[in-house]
């Protein structure tokens, strides 16, 4: 395989351009950029959570009355991120139908 040239470039984005149309691409490229940023900010966030658990604790762990119910869980947005985080809602067993 040789290398690419500014011909095969062009052709290659005229035929993008065709298959997705010229109005979907910005929206395309954003959500790609989004996943982006919410892939590295996640990866930074396990980072620190794998040095942050790799310490001893001093005192160990007491059952408390909140045991039965876990604190909510929130998402965090990305920097740059228009939304901001929001709580996510985990089924139960207890749902009301």
């Amino acid at each position: 395989m040789g290398r690419l040239g500014p011909t095969e470039i062009i052709l290659i984005l005229v035929v993008i351009i065709l298959l997705f149309g010229a109005k979907k691409l910005p929206d395309m490229a954003r959500s790609l950029g989004k996943s982006a940023r919410i892939l590295k900010s996640e990866a930074k966030a396990m980072k620190s959570d794998e040095n942050k658990s790799g310490t001893v604790p001093t005192d160990p762990p007491t059952a408390s009355a909140d045991a039965d119910q876990p604190a909510p869980r929130t998402i965090q947005a990305a920097p740059g991120d228009v939304t901001s985080s929001r709580p996510v809602a985990e089924p139960t067993d207890s749902t009301k139908r």
